[in-house]
């Protein structure tokens, strides 16, 4: 693979980048109002909001699971099939590029053409993942949603949302299609889930933008992609590859008969996240795995073998819940209690000032570039040191 291309960062304080991320630009609060007639207090089911394995009519979930949150669920009828704190708050990393391409891909058509910018990768957050896009370089839009999907590059995402209109815009916009979907677990803080203070979602969440994507053909073929050749200026180009292991069968772990995709994650903060489609005999099942604590591989073992089960042994199970339709296509809305919106809340992951809290390294064995980014990515470097490559 080429060398990515790193911009300059700018400095500047983190209340200054949380406004200019538009913390206070989300379109619709997380504990929006809803009718007090509203029925349903926990989103997808009561049994969601309570703690433990959740699961009825089956027997013999894996044993060695140490996710903090997991969930298996069929794509076609919603129905939960088995899971552990589904509704537990934790930081996504780059699994909430889902909901960036639920709320961002239909806007551009993948032949549009775009000329790159300095100013568009000059908030690219220090650290970050990237494809290695350059100014002055044309893409096209289906590149650059290679670039996200295959190779999680933040460049992508930062390009994609200017054209958008910018971040603060976007991340708006995320906020209101979030609520849309009932993903009330989720706070978006940035477009490309980089680890931000307050950046959370939930198995649950991540499951449902994974759902919706699914059925834009144009998010299914990007998620399912191996690998692409990517612009380098002229008529060069070089290949990226997809950093999904379970797609790729990269780093030992082994490819999953019929995976679909979806999409991946790490940071230091998040540990790794992943949300798996698969398709065998005529069934699709979703599967989320949030934050294991164990093996580098873990979060791909771990969803193998919750799609092996649901595959199988979960065949006779009896929903524990179900994956709620968007407000927009005539689902009932939900308006959580306190009490639910406590059980779900959790403990969010690694404390904010705890070592490699805010160091992102992501990318299935992919080039990890740290920005040097003044003063902040000072500070960053002082606070988190050591952060592990994954992806």
């Amino acid at each position: 693979m080429g060398a990515v291309y790193g911009p300059g960062v700018h400095a500047f304080s983190p209340l200054t980048r949380r406004a200019a991320l538009g913390l206070t630009a989300a379109a619709v609060p997380l504990a929006a109002a809803a009718p007090a007639s509203a029925a349903a207090t926990v989103v997808g089911g009561a049994r969601l909001a309570r703690e433990g394995i959740q699961v009825s009519g089956a027997t013999g979930l894996p044993k060695k699971l140490t996710a903090s949150a997991w969930i298996v669920a069929d794509h076609d009828s919603g129905e939960v099939l088995a899971s552990y704190d589904a509704h537990r708050r934790l930081a996504p990393a780059s699994t909430l590029k889902m909901l960036f391409a639920d709320t961002v891909l239909t806007k551009f058509h993948r032949t549009d053409r775009h000329k790159v910018t300095a100013a568009e990768l000059a908030d690219i957050p220090a650290g970050s993942s990237l494809v290695g896009i350059k100014p002055g370089i044309t893409y096209t839009v289906e590149q650059l949603w290679q670039g996200v999907f295959l190779r999680s590059g933040n460049d992508a995402v930062h390009v994609l949302a200017h054209m958008n209109g910018g971040v603060a815009k976007t991340v708006a916009e995320m906020q209101a299609r979030a609520e849309d979907l009932q993903a009330l677990d989720t706070h978006v803080v940035s477009p490309d889930g980089f680890d931000h203070k307050g950046q959370l979602s939930s198995a649950y969440d991540l499951t449902l933008f994974a759902r919706h994507g699914l059925k834009n053909a144009d998010f299914r073929a990007y998620c399912h992609t191996r690998t692409a050749q990517f612009p380098a200026g002229g008529k060069k180009t070089f290949q990226i590859q997809n950093t999904d292991r379970l797609l790729t069968g990269a780093w030992g772990v082994k490819t999953y008969d019929g995976l679909i995709g979806v999409k991946n994650g790490f940071t230091s903060n998040a540990g790794n996240t992943f949300t798996g489609a698969a398709t065998r005999g005529g069934r699709t099942l979703l599967v989320t795995v949030m934050h294991p604590t164990s093996g580098y591989n873990a979060v791909y073992e771990e969803t193998a073998a919750l799609l092996d089960w649901g595959f199988t042994k979960g065949s006779s199970a009896k929903a524990v819940g179900t994956l709620v339709r968007p407000l927009s296509e005539g689902g009932a809305r939900t308006t959580p209690t306190r009490k639910a919106a406590r059980a779900a809340a959790g403990a969010p992951g690694a404390p904010a000032g705890s070592p490699s809290a805010w160091r992102l390294l992501e990318g299935a064995g992919g080039t990890v570039v740290v920005l040097a980014g003044g003063v902040w990515a000072l500070r960053r470097r002082l606070r988190g040191s050591g952060g592990r490559h994954a992806g």
